[in-house]
């Protein structure tokens, strides 16, 4: 059955989405130069705009390190989209396969094509480089896009309209605003790929709705990400390798520490030794333009009732600073909370701020089983120089992925993928990985004049056929 679309019937997303999709089906197959010459102007933009883009989010932050910016907005989506260049030939080259004697002389290849278009979900936390990270690898595999970009980041959101409206057509990549009720009605569109970064909770709800169009997803959510330190590293240097990953945008980040697994004798001299290390980082807190603010009153009350929840229930804070809680600036010290019980909210929900629990153990075997015991987080981190601890808790733990003796860095690497695994996500992008995911492997056999298939057709019972079935069957 043929029907026409009436286009006043459509929402406004429902038009955009047709719009895109028109657009990609006169051009279903973008050449590699046209790729090229997309990324190459974005690139440029990014460079043209990186102080805009730092004015803003310190705007929509209240405060924020530009510093921060630079290294975890801007500089990642430079070097992904470099890495995406230098790579990009090679991906859409077709891949040649083995057809097998049964086939032969056939040939087999697979081609990666556009999905079309692809639908993008964007957080608050880091709204340049999840935004435009997932963009550069839609662009690279070919497709049109529409971005979804989180209701507390305004002005980035203006920046980042301005931004692409001056490199692209509304048919090519388009920027929705919108609070609640326009993200459901993103996420039910009937993309060819949605990806989602944000909350479980959240995610579950995505994913429902993509559901309803069998709209493929790829959820980059979160967890409670732990860091084991293991009793053979000292403290100082466990501590050293894993601050900056609490500490970097106040902690409101995915893959941020969640919580440590200390040995039981080592505590009291990771709370002295991280309170030591925080104040060289930061020396006169209150001051300091290196820290960053919660992100908004919402996020910042909901940080202080965890505290209170539990302190209620018997833990201990140890404040990482000296620092008189204000709330009208949103500046949070890492909270080291010690003495913690599976009841308490700190203990049960993803953090996604500057507060860090401490669980002592007893033995390494003790650590795994703790973690094992939770959902599986985005993020492991083992503080350990001891080959044969490292790969024990990496044979025996699942996470989405692992740093040793780092914490978050991993996502920085452009040659491997990030992605989580159970309540933690689904699916992978960057890199090769993330061309991947926004493409379809098209499997192409090709026949010539010589016809193989015809000695297996009826009728059947012949000598080549009973001479192919010993051969295969053997």
């Amino acid at each position: 059955m043929n029907m026409a679309v009436n286009d006043n019937q459509l929402t406004p997303l429902q038009q955009l989405l047709e719009l895109q999709r028109s657009a990609y089906l006169s051009m279903p197959a973008p050449s590699y130069q046209t790729r090229v010459d997309k990324l190459k102007k974005l690139k440029q933009a990014l460079l043209d705009h990186s102080e805009q883009l730092v004015t803003a989010l310190a705007t929509d932050y209240g405060h924020r390190s530009s510093n921060d910016t630079m290294i975890s907005d801007i500089m990642p989506c430079i070097n992904n989209i470099n890495y995406s260049l230098k790579n990009l030939k090679s991906w859409m080259k077709p891949n040649k396969r083995h057809a097998g004697l049964l086939l032969a002389p056939s040939s087999v290849t697979v081609h990666y094509q556009p999905l079309g278009v692809v639908g993008i979900i964007v957080p608050w936390n880091f709204p340049v480089m999840l935004a435009v990270g997932p963009l550069i690898t839609a662009i690279a595999a070919g497709n049109r896009a529409m971005l979804k970009m989180s209701e507390f980041t305004p002005a980035t959101n203006q920046v980042l309209i301005s931004l692409l409206a001056g490199i692209f057509d509304q048919n090519e990549v388009a920027v929705v605003e919108g609070e609640a009720d326009i993200a459901a009605q993103f996420s039910a569109l009937p993309f060819d790929h949605l990806l989602f970064t944000g909350s479980t909770t959240v995610g579950r709800h995505v994913m429902r709705s993509a559901a309803d169009n069998l709209t493929p997803v790829t959820l980059e959510l979160g967890g409670k990400s732990p860091v084991v330190i293991a009793p053979d590293i000292d403290i100082p240097t466990a501590v050293e390798r894993l601050i900056y990953g609490k500490c970097l945008n106040a902690g409101q980040i995915c893959v941020a520490p969640d919580y440590i697994l200390c040995p039981e004798d080592k505590v009291n001299e990771f709370i002295s030794e991280y309170k030591k290390r925080f104040n060289k980082m930061y020396p006169d807190f209150a001051s300091n333009p290196d820290y960053g603010n919660v992100i908004n009153e919402r996020q910042y009350s909901r940080l202080l009732a965890v505290i209170e929840d539990a302190k209620q229930k018997g833990a201990d804070i140890h404040p990482a600073a000296d620092y008189e809680i204000d709330a009208n600036i949103r500046k949070l010290p890492t909270q080291l909370i010690t003495a913690t019980s599976d009841d308490m909210t700190v203990m049960q929900e993803e953090i996604f701020g500057p507060l860090l629990p401490i669980i002592s153990y007893q033995n390494i075997d003790k650590a795994i089983g703790y973690i094992n015991e939770n959902e599986r987080p985005l993020a492991l981190y083992i503080m350990s120089f001891d080959s044969a601890t490292q790969q024990r808790i990496i044979q025996h733990t699942h996470s989405g992925g692992v740093c040793i003796n780092e914490t978050v860095f991993h996502v920085a690497a452009d040659d491997a993928p990030f992605g989580g695994i159970g309540p933690s996500g689904m699916g992978h992008y960057h890199g090769k990985e993330g061309f991947l995911t926004f493409s379809h492997a098209k499997t192409v056999l090709k026949s010539g004049k010589f016809n193989s298939g015809i000695f297996v057709h009826p009728p059947y019972g012949t000598k080549i056929q009973a001479l192919l079935m010993k051969m295969f069957l053997r």
